[in-house]
């Protein structure tokens, strides 16, 4: 299985992705996956200098959709990294499998904006991302709300229950 890890991170690629999760769980490359990162090529190099031991491809969602079935071919490990569930979605409505280990998508720090809901101490979600998250999770993922891996963790369904 190629998609070793999936994750939701507003910070995409930076620094503890590196020193915590990719000494938890190591990876051959990162694919990271956001139309606005992608777009902005500042923005791309400063989350491709993020990283230094391993190959980062930054791509919009539909060139994500077209490269992730080689991705999910090889006999590599690779990271996939979503700055929004939204996108993730997309994605699997694509028909793209994003199975991997455990079939988890990790959650990490998703940031308070304007129309969010407080659902942990670092994660906010607007009405699309619940919808997107409700997907995911009726798709079979284990939605995993963890900053780091020796964190504490809650579900979706726990989240759910502060929703209400």
């Amino acid at each position: 299985m190629a998609i070793s890890f999936v994750r939701i991170d507003d910070r995409v690629i930076h620094g503890q992705l590196m020193t915590r999760w990719a000494k938890e769980l190591p990876c051959d490359g990162i694919v990271a996956i956001d139309d606005a990162v992608a777009a902005d090529p500042l923005l791309s190099q400063v989350m491709k200098g993020a990283v230094t031991d391993v190959k980062v491809w930054l791509f919009d969602t539909a060139t994500a959709v077209s490269k992730l079935p080689k991705v999910i071919a090889s006999d590599k490990k690779y990271f996939v990294i979503a700055k929004s569930p939204v996108t993730l979605r997309r994605i699997r409505e694509a028909g793209i499998s994003l199975e991997n280990l455990n079939n988890k998508i990790n959650v990490g720090p998703m940031s308070a904006r304007e129309g969010t809901t407080t659902i942990g101490g670092n994660q906010c979600v607007n009405q699309e991302e619940i919808s997107a998250f409700n997907y995911l999770s009726d798709d079979g993922h284990n939605i995993d709300f963890r900053l780091v891996p020796d964190a504490s963790s809650y579900t979706w369904q726990d989240a759910l229950q502060k929703l209400k």
